[in-house]
């Protein structure tokens, strides 16, 4: 069974950058729907970002026209640009494969499926 590696996160001041990578070895390209969600600290769950296999994307509200989700088929790799990052976006980062359970894919169809260990993001203010 898949299971997805991600990596990239660390701490930076409030509107810095990060780019999130996701390793899951022949699943980015199969997989009908990727996506990133993040959990803080005493809060619940919540997806970020979601990319069908069309290409199509969602994003989460909170996150939108500040955080982009790609991928390379060739690399097998799902990336999460994060940009104009703010203290609220402190949390560990998830990156879910679906291994075809999902009927919609979106930012709320988090976990989406198989997730991995997650990575640390801390931004301060």
């Amino acid at each position: 069974q898949v299971q997805p590696v991600e990596c990239g996160g660390g701490s930076v001041p409030a509107g810095g950058s990060l780019r999130l990578t996701c390793a899951a070895s022949g699943y980015i390209y199969n997989s009908n729907c990727l996506g990133w969600f993040r959990q803080a600290p005493g809060k619940g769950r919540e997806g970020v970002a979601a990319m069908a296999s069309d290409g199509s994307t969602s994003y989460a509200d909170s996150v939108k026209g500040r955080f982009t989700i790609s991928k390379d088929n060739g690399r097998n790799t799902l990336y999460l640009q994060m940009n104009m990052l703010k203290p609220e976006d402190t949390a560990m980062y998830y990156c879910g494969v679906d291994v075809g359970h999902l009927i919609t894919c979106n930012s709320d169809s988090a976990p989406f499926g198989v997730w991995g260990q997650g990575t640390q993001v801390n931004v301060s203010s």
